[in-house]
């Protein structure tokens, strides 16, 4: 399992989740990537995104308006 890091401070929406379905085609099955940003829409559009794929996501507040978003590829069966 590699873990990958996507730096999207100052980028607005849709350019972080543009970029973490870019990154996430790219990483294997079990993979995490964490996305940090400055803005709150950034969570809320790609948990929108991922509603039905079965990804698993957690949302981390590191406080100062900044966030990591965990998002887990899923393992094939």
């Amino acid at each position: 399992m590699a873990v990958r890091k996507l730096d999207c401070l100052s980028e607005l929406c849709p350019v972080p989740l543009l970029r973490a379905m870019q990154e996430l085609k790219t990483m294997k099955p079990g993979d995490i990537l964490i996305l940090h940003s400055d803005h709150s829409c950034v969570a809320i559009e790609i948990e929108k995104w991922l509603e039905g794929k079965n990804y698993p996501m957690e949302l981390v507040e590191l406080g100062g308006g900044e966030w990591e978003v965990y998002i887990q590829k899923p393992v094939e069966k």
